[in-house]
């Protein structure tokens, strides 16, 4: 089948590169304009056109789809995508990760002269998580269950009708970076299996989401990574845990900004308790066997790797290790 996909980050690029494994043209490729990345802040490709370009498919990179009043240069490159699109030879369009809206003007191209439509693989089990961050929030929330869905794409946001899902277990210990590598490879396999059942001339059953259960998962901001201490630990576990890689949890130790990338809830019962029982929220200390601890609101988090700002990851232990030789080290709660 002719395709045309828009995506951009590596999670989108496991879909495109099972698309083409299948045997499917791609004959177009929108994603997002490049970016400053890295310590050197120069610009980078997405995942998605560096693929591209690897298999030689034209790519097109507009700020926007969206034709808006008084933004000439704009909307030259979103007239220059919509044109380039009304003019392709295409099936369906698959949508991974793109990062913005389609407009109806371009959903309706994309089911226009016998076309299959446009196809969205979203990594939520919806309605639950619709928007721009569901494996962080679902982790963040508690969820023990998430997945993938391919949907129908109207013009709402996440609100068109499912075509296939598949659901998988959230681990106890999963960071969203090894969430997104799953939920990545099931959303590609599940959408050549989609791709499969079109080619042989067969609909996709449309089934409209449920009402009930809707929820949004807004962008992630920077600000929601500094830990509170007087959190309980499994609240500051899923915080740690949903925000790796981005933003990276952080917490104020001497007026330097500590990333937390690792952690883990000490279940201890009452041993534990008495050990923390009179620390102060945030307050630092070190377990029977070395471990690095520290006493939250309800309960102990030991914390596994950590990082200084300009500095690479290390072992919890070893920048304990560092620090003065004061038995108790302390936190600084910003939000106390």
């Amino acid at each position: 089948m002719k395709v045309i996909f828009a995506g951009t980050p590596a999670f989108a690029a496991q879909s495109l590169q099972a698309i083409l494994a299948a045997g499917h043209q791609v004959v177009l490729v929108l994603t997002q304009p490049d970016r400053p990345a890295g310590r050197g802040m120069l610009m980078q490709a997405s995942p998605v056109k560096a693929l591209a370009i690897e298999h030689h498919i034209p790519v097109l990179q507009p700020p926007s789809l969206k034709i808006k009043p008084g933004e000439l240069e704009n909307n030259s490159l979103a007239q220059a995508a919509y044109d380039a699109i009304a003019e392709a030879q295409f099936d369906l369009m698959v949508v991974v990760a793109y990062g913005m809206l389609i407009p109806q003007a371009i959903l309706d191209l994309t089911e226009a002269n016998g076309r299959w439509g446009c196809f969205n693989v979203h990594a939520s089990l919806l309605p639950r998580w619709r928007g721009a961050a569901p494996i962080q929030r679902a982790i963040q929330a508690g969820d023990t269950d998430t997945g993938v869905t391919i949907m129908r794409m109207d013009a709402g946001l996440d609100t068109g009708d499912q075509v296939a899902l598949q659901k998988t277990p959230i681990a106890a210990n999963e960071t969203s970076i090894g969430l997104t590598d799953r939920l990545g490879i099931m959303g590609a396999q599940l959408m050549t299996q989609c791709l499969a059942t079109l080619q042989m001339g067969q609909s996709l059953v449309r089934i409209p989401q449920p009402s009930e259960g809707v929820s949004y998962a807004q962008k992630i901001l920077k600000s929601e990574a500094v830990v509170n201490w007087h959190l309980s630990a499994p609240e500051i576990d899923r915080q740690i845990r949903a925000f790796n890689p981005f933003p990276g949890a952080s917490a104020n130790f001497n007026g330097e900004t500590v990333k937390i990338w690792h952690a883990q809830i000490v279940n201890n019962g009452e041993q534990m308790d008495a050990l923390s029982a009179a620390l102060s929220a945030g307050a630092i200390f070190c377990g029977a066997h070395g471990e690095v601890l520290v006493r939250c609101g309800d309960g102990v988090i030991e914390l596994l790797e950590v990082q200084r700002p300009g500095r690479k990851k290390i072992s919890a232990r070893s920048w304990f290790l560092t620090l003065a030789q004061n038995p108790q080290q302390q936190f600084q709660n910003e939000s106390s």
